[in-house]
Protein backbone atom coordinates (compact mmCIF):
# COMPACT_ATOMS: atom_id res chain seq x y z
CA UNK A 1 0.00 0.00 0.00
CA UNK A 2 1.21 3.40 -0.78
CA UNK A 3 0.58 6.70 0.88
CA UNK A 4 -0.16 9.91 -0.76
CA UNK A 5 3.78 10.70 -0.82
CA UNK A 6 4.80 7.62 -1.78
CA UNK A 7 6.05 6.31 1.46
CA UNK A 8 5.86 2.17 1.05
CA UNK A 9 3.89 1.13 4.34
CA UNK A 10 3.65 -2.78 4.22
CA UNK A 11 6.22 -3.70 6.19
CA UNK A 12 5.57 -1.09 8.85
CA UNK A 13 1.36 -2.54 9.06
CA UNK A 14 3.00 -5.47 9.29
CA UNK A 15 5.05 -4.80 12.22
CA UNK A 16 2.52 -2.93 14.25
CA UNK A 17 0.20 -6.21 13.82
CA UNK A 18 2.82 -7.69 16.36
CA UNK A 19 1.51 -5.48 18.97
CA UNK A 20 4.92 -4.17 20.16
CA UNK A 21 3.65 -1.09 21.45
CA UNK A 22 4.65 -2.52 25.17
CA UNK A 23 8.13 -1.68 24.13
CA UNK A 24 9.39 1.66 25.48
CA UNK A 25 9.47 4.76 22.74
CA UNK A 26 11.84 7.89 23.31
CA UNK A 27 8.35 10.13 23.69
CA UNK A 28 6.35 7.79 25.24
CA UNK A 29 8.37 7.49 27.92
CA UNK A 30 9.25 11.23 27.84
CA UNK A 31 5.41 11.31 28.61
CA UNK A 32 5.23 8.78 31.35
CA UNK A 33 8.12 11.08 32.85
CA UNK A 34 7.17 14.08 32.73
CA UNK A 35 3.45 13.17 34.38
CA UNK A 36 1.34 13.41 31.38
CA UNK A 37 -1.57 11.91 30.55
CA UNK A 38 -0.31 9.08 27.58
CA UNK A 39 -3.17 10.17 25.43
CA UNK A 40 -0.94 13.57 24.63
CA UNK A 41 1.61 11.09 22.96
CA UNK A 42 -1.37 9.86 20.92
CA UNK A 43 -1.85 6.81 19.12
CA UNK A 44 -2.54 6.62 15.39
CA UNK A 45 -6.57 5.87 13.88
CA UNK A 46 -6.77 4.64 10.36
CA UNK A 47 -7.64 8.10 9.05
CA UNK A 48 -5.83 7.82 5.72
CA UNK A 49 -8.69 9.45 3.43
CA UNK A 50 -9.19 12.18 6.07
CA UNK A 51 -6.92 15.26 5.84
CA UNK A 52 -5.84 16.28 9.11
CA UNK A 53 -6.64 19.04 11.33
CA UNK A 54 -4.78 21.79 12.21
CA UNK A 55 -3.43 22.48 15.19
CA UNK A 56 -5.09 25.04 17.74
CA UNK A 57 -3.37 28.64 18.55
CA UNK A 58 -3.43 28.44 21.86
CA UNK A 59 -2.21 31.50 24.36
CA UNK A 60 -0.19 29.29 26.49
CA UNK A 61 1.35 27.34 23.97
CA UNK A 62 4.89 28.34 25.12
CA UNK A 63 4.50 26.56 28.11
CA UNK A 64 2.88 23.18 26.95
CA UNK A 65 5.65 19.81 26.53
CA UNK A 66 7.89 20.94 24.15
CA UNK A 67 10.08 17.99 22.61
CA UNK A 68 13.07 19.60 20.42
CA UNK A 69 14.13 23.03 19.00
CA UNK A 70 16.68 24.42 16.38
CA UNK A 71 18.69 27.07 16.50
CA UNK A 72 19.06 28.60 12.56
CA UNK A 73 20.98 31.87 12.35
CA UNK A 74 19.53 34.31 15.21
CA UNK A 75 16.22 32.72 15.18
CA UNK A 76 14.84 29.33 17.14
CA UNK A 77 12.43 26.84 16.60
CA UNK A 78 10.80 24.48 18.86
CA UNK A 79 8.10 21.73 18.14
CA UNK A 80 5.98 20.24 20.52
CA UNK A 81 2.26 18.49 21.15
CA UNK A 82 -0.76 18.95 19.89
CA UNK A 83 1.20 20.33 16.86
CA UNK A 84 2.50 23.54 18.39
CA UNK A 85 5.40 25.71 16.42
CA UNK A 86 6.97 28.27 18.29
CA UNK A 87 9.02 30.68 16.65
CA UNK A 88 11.78 33.23 18.64
CA UNK A 89 13.68 36.03 16.82
CA UNK A 90 15.21 37.50 20.12
CA UNK A 91 17.18 35.15 21.54
CA UNK A 92 13.83 33.06 23.03
CA UNK A 93 13.38 35.88 25.07
CA UNK A 94 9.57 36.27 23.39
CA UNK A 95 8.40 33.55 21.32
CA UNK A 96 5.30 33.30 18.75
CA UNK A 97 3.48 30.60 17.34
CA UNK A 98 2.65 29.41 14.29
CA UNK A 99 -0.11 27.69 11.99
CA UNK A 100 0.81 24.52 11.96
CA UNK A 101 -1.62 21.76 9.91
CA UNK A 102 -1.01 19.47 12.09
CA UNK A 103 -2.52 18.54 15.92
CA UNK A 104 -0.82 15.70 16.18
CA UNK A 105 2.52 15.37 18.44
CA UNK A 106 5.63 16.97 16.87
CA UNK A 107 9.38 15.30 17.84
CA UNK A 108 11.88 16.70 15.97
CA UNK A 109 12.99 19.61 13.86
CA UNK A 110 15.94 20.52 11.22
CA UNK A 111 16.51 23.57 9.25
CA UNK A 112 19.12 23.41 6.24
CA UNK A 113 19.63 27.21 6.47
CA UNK A 114 17.29 29.93 7.34
CA UNK A 115 14.72 29.66 5.21
CA UNK A 116 14.56 25.51 4.69
CA UNK A 117 13.17 23.53 7.78
CA UNK A 118 11.31 19.98 8.60
CA UNK A 119 9.40 18.82 11.30
CA UNK A 120 8.62 15.19 12.06
CA UNK A 121 6.17 13.38 14.35
CA UNK A 122 3.18 11.42 15.34
CA UNK A 123 0.82 9.99 12.46
CA UNK A 124 4.01 9.73 10.63
CA UNK A 125 3.84 13.59 10.05
CA UNK A 126 6.61 15.18 7.70
CA UNK A 127 6.09 19.18 7.45
CA UNK A 128 8.09 21.52 5.41
CA UNK A 129 8.80 25.57 5.83
CA UNK A 130 10.43 26.92 2.67
CA UNK A 131 9.88 30.98 4.79
CA UNK A 132 11.52 30.39 8.08
CA UNK A 133 9.01 28.63 10.07
CA UNK A 134 6.24 31.41 9.34
CA UNK A 135 4.52 28.81 7.20
CA UNK A 136 4.26 25.06 7.43
CA UNK A 137 3.16 21.96 4.67
CA UNK A 138 2.63 18.85 5.61
CA UNK A 139 4.32 16.48 3.22
CA UNK A 140 3.70 13.27 4.80
CA UNK A 141 0.59 12.08 6.65
CA UNK A 142 -0.20 8.17 7.35
CA UNK A 143 -1.84 7.82 10.83
CA UNK A 144 -2.65 4.17 8.92
CA UNK A 145 0.56 3.10 9.69
CA UNK A 146 0.81 3.43 13.47
CA UNK A 147 4.60 4.61 13.13
CA UNK A 148 5.54 7.89 14.51
CA UNK A 149 8.96 9.90 13.96
CA UNK A 150 11.72 10.70 15.99
CA UNK A 151 14.48 12.49 14.25
CA UNK A 152 14.97 14.44 10.94
CA UNK A 153 18.61 15.09 9.26
CA UNK A 154 19.25 17.33 6.13
CA UNK A 155 22.98 17.30 4.42
CA UNK A 156 21.85 19.71 1.99
CA UNK A 157 18.36 21.07 0.58
CA UNK A 158 17.84 17.82 -1.15
CA UNK A 159 18.99 14.82 0.19
CA UNK A 160 17.10 13.84 3.94
CA UNK A 161 16.71 11.09 6.29
CA UNK A 162 13.57 10.63 9.02
CA UNK A 163 14.19 8.01 11.18
CA UNK A 164 11.24 6.40 13.89
CA UNK A 165 9.25 3.49 15.63
CA UNK A 166 10.18 -0.07 14.46
CA UNK A 167 13.14 0.52 12.45
CA UNK A 168 11.12 3.13 10.04
CA UNK A 169 14.12 4.17 8.36
CA UNK A 170 13.39 6.97 4.88
CA UNK A 171 15.12 8.99 2.35
CA UNK A 172 14.46 11.68 0.17
CA UNK A 173 16.37 13.46 -3.20
CA UNK A 174 13.98 15.90 -3.92
CA UNK A 175 13.83 18.28 -0.94
CA UNK A 176 11.12 15.93 0.97
CA UNK A 177 8.41 15.84 -1.63
CA UNK A 178 8.44 12.23 -1.80
CA UNK A 179 10.03 9.58 0.08
CA UNK A 180 11.36 5.94 -0.01
CA UNK A 181 11.78 3.44 2.90
CA UNK A 182 14.69 1.21 3.04
CA UNK A 183 16.08 -1.15 6.78
CA UNK A 184 19.19 -0.54 7.61
CA UNK A 185 19.43 -3.33 9.93
CA UNK A 186 17.50 -7.31 10.58
CA UNK A 187 16.46 -5.87 13.99
CA UNK A 188 13.13 -3.35 13.95
CA UNK A 189 13.80 -1.45 17.01
CA UNK A 190 12.88 2.41 17.56
CA UNK A 191 15.39 4.39 15.75
CA UNK A 192 15.29 7.57 18.47
CA UNK A 193 18.48 9.94 16.74
CA UNK A 194 20.60 10.95 14.25
CA UNK A 195 23.87 12.74 14.66
CA UNK A 196 27.14 13.68 12.09
CA UNK A 197 29.95 13.93 13.15
CA UNK A 198 33.01 16.40 12.10
CA UNK A 199 34.03 13.75 10.14
CA UNK A 200 30.93 13.23 8.75
CA UNK A 201 30.18 9.98 9.95
CA UNK A 202 26.73 9.39 11.01
CA UNK A 203 25.31 8.03 14.36
CA UNK A 204 22.01 6.60 15.05
CA UNK A 205 20.98 5.64 18.55
CA UNK A 206 18.44 3.31 19.54
CA UNK A 207 16.14 1.26 21.54
CA UNK A 208 17.57 -1.92 22.91
CA UNK A 209 21.17 -0.92 22.73
CA UNK A 210 21.06 -0.46 19.19
CA UNK A 211 23.38 1.75 17.59
CA UNK A 212 24.64 2.36 14.12
CA UNK A 213 27.45 3.83 12.07
CA UNK A 214 27.61 4.88 8.58
CA UNK A 215 30.88 6.20 6.70
CA UNK A 216 29.42 7.11 3.49
CA UNK A 217 26.88 9.61 4.22
CA UNK A 218 24.15 7.30 5.01
CA UNK A 219 24.49 4.85 2.43
CA UNK A 220 25.13 2.08 4.07
CA UNK A 221 25.21 1.37 8.02
CA UNK A 222 27.14 -0.83 10.15
CA UNK A 223 25.79 -1.97 13.65
CA UNK A 224 27.93 -1.73 16.72
CA UNK A 225 27.90 -3.37 19.89
CA UNK A 226 26.69 -1.21 22.72
CA UNK A 227 27.67 -2.12 27.05
CA UNK A 228 23.45 -1.87 27.73
CA UNK A 229 20.96 -3.26 26.32
CA UNK A 230 18.11 -0.47 27.08
CA UNK A 231 16.98 2.16 25.20
CA UNK A 232 19.48 4.98 24.07
CA UNK A 233 17.40 8.83 23.18
CA UNK A 234 20.27 10.36 22.29
CA UNK A 235 23.84 10.26 20.88
CA UNK A 236 26.52 13.17 20.72
CA UNK A 237 29.90 13.06 18.41
CA UNK A 238 33.08 15.37 20.28
CA UNK A 239 35.76 15.62 18.24
CA UNK A 240 37.57 12.84 16.14
CA UNK A 241 36.00 9.63 16.57
CA UNK A 242 34.64 10.25 20.03
CA UNK A 243 31.12 10.33 20.85
CA UNK A 244 28.98 10.01 24.08
CA UNK A 245 25.99 7.42 24.00
CA UNK A 246 23.05 7.83 26.14
CA UNK A 247 19.75 6.87 27.74
CA UNK A 248 17.40 5.17 29.71
CA UNK A 249 18.41 4.98 33.79
CA UNK A 250 21.50 8.00 33.63
CA UNK A 251 23.60 5.15 31.58
CA UNK A 252 26.33 7.39 29.76
CA UNK A 253 29.01 5.57 27.54
CA UNK A 254 32.21 7.32 25.68
CA UNK A 255 33.69 5.80 22.70
CA UNK A 256 37.12 7.18 21.30
CA UNK A 257 37.17 4.57 18.22
CA UNK A 258 33.69 5.54 16.36
CA UNK A 259 31.70 3.08 18.54
CA UNK A 260 33.74 0.07 18.40
CA UNK A 261 34.99 0.21 21.87
CA UNK A 262 32.82 1.66 25.09
CA UNK A 263 33.88 3.16 28.52
CA UNK A 264 31.01 4.15 31.26
CA UNK A 265 31.17 7.35 32.90
CA UNK A 266 29.79 7.99 36.00
CA UNK A 267 26.49 10.08 36.40
CA UNK A 268 25.53 10.07 39.53
CA UNK A 269 21.72 9.63 38.41
CA UNK A 270 19.44 7.24 37.37
CA UNK A 271 17.38 9.80 35.05
CA UNK A 272 16.75 9.54 31.76
CA UNK A 273 19.06 11.20 29.52
CA UNK A 274 17.81 13.17 26.65
CA UNK A 275 19.70 15.72 24.33
CA UNK A 276 23.43 16.38 24.62
CA UNK A 277 25.17 19.27 22.81
CA UNK A 278 28.80 21.15 22.97
CA UNK A 279 29.08 24.50 23.34
CA UNK A 280 31.28 26.88 21.85
CA UNK A 281 33.14 27.11 25.00
CA UNK A 282 34.19 23.42 24.73
CA UNK A 283 31.85 22.78 27.58
CA UNK A 284 30.15 19.64 26.91
CA UNK A 285 26.74 19.23 28.38
CA UNK A 286 23.82 16.58 28.68
CA UNK A 287 20.07 17.16 30.05
CA UNK A 288 17.07 15.28 31.24
CA UNK A 289 14.20 14.26 33.06
CA UNK A 290 13.76 14.90 36.68
CA UNK A 291 15.78 18.54 35.55
CA UNK A 292 18.93 16.43 34.91
CA UNK A 293 22.02 18.79 33.51
CA UNK A 294 25.19 16.98 33.50
CA UNK A 295 28.11 18.92 32.47
CA UNK A 296 31.89 18.35 31.61
CA UNK A 297 34.94 20.31 30.78
CA UNK A 298 37.35 18.08 29.83
CA UNK A 299 36.02 16.82 26.73
CA UNK A 300 33.14 14.73 27.55
CA UNK A 301 35.81 12.67 29.78
CA UNK A 302 34.02 13.36 33.02
CA UNK A 303 30.42 14.75 34.50
CA UNK A 304 29.31 16.76 37.36
CA UNK A 305 25.44 16.33 38.12
CA UNK A 306 23.98 19.45 38.99
CA UNK A 307 20.21 18.63 39.96
CA UNK A 308 17.73 21.26 39.39
CA UNK A 309 16.13 22.28 42.59
CA UNK A 310 12.37 22.14 40.13
CA UNK A 311 12.56 18.79 38.85
CA UNK A 312 10.82 19.47 35.71
CA UNK A 313 11.82 17.03 32.59
CA UNK A 314 14.38 18.79 29.97
CA UNK A 315 13.76 17.10 26.49
CA UNK A 316 16.13 19.24 24.56
CA UNK A 317 18.49 21.56 24.88
CA UNK A 318 20.14 24.75 22.45
CA UNK A 319 22.89 27.25 23.22
CA UNK A 320 21.82 30.42 22.32
CA UNK A 321 25.66 32.46 22.42
CA UNK A 322 26.54 34.46 25.43
CA UNK A 323 27.06 31.78 28.27
CA UNK A 324 22.99 31.10 27.78
CA UNK A 325 20.85 28.23 26.78
CA UNK A 326 17.69 27.27 25.59
CA UNK A 327 15.88 24.59 27.27
CA UNK A 328 12.76 22.76 25.85
CA UNK A 329 10.65 20.11 27.89
CA UNK A 330 7.76 20.06 30.17
CA UNK A 331 8.12 23.55 31.31
CA UNK A 332 7.75 24.32 27.51
CA UNK A 333 10.93 27.11 26.31
CA UNK A 334 13.11 29.32 28.37
CA UNK A 335 16.25 30.70 28.10
CA UNK A 336 18.92 30.52 31.18
CA UNK A 337 22.55 31.15 31.78
CA UNK A 338 24.68 27.75 32.21
CA UNK A 339 26.38 29.72 35.08
CA UNK A 340 23.18 29.93 36.52
CA UNK A 341 21.67 26.19 35.68
CA UNK A 342 25.53 25.05 37.43
CA UNK A 343 24.78 27.51 40.20
CA UNK A 344 21.41 26.48 41.19
CA UNK A 345 21.84 22.68 41.70
CA UNK A 346 21.02 20.89 45.05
Amino acid sequence: METPSGINSARVIDLVTRHRFSRTSRWTTIAVGLTLALGIVGTATAQDAIPPEPAVMARLASRSLILDAFAVDSAYVAVGERGHILISSDGGETWQQQQSPTRTMLTGVYFHDRNLGWAVGHDSAILRTTDGGVTWELVNWAPEDEAPFFDVWFPDADNGIVIGAYGSFYQTSDGGTTWSSRWISDDDWHLHKIARAENGRLYIAGEAGSFYRSDDNGENWVTLTTPYQGSYFGVLPLAGDSVLLYGLRGHLFRSDDAGESWKDLETGTVAMLTDGQRLADGTVLITGLGGTILTSTDGGRTFALHQQAIRRGISAVVETGGGSLLLVGEFGVKTVALSELTAGSE
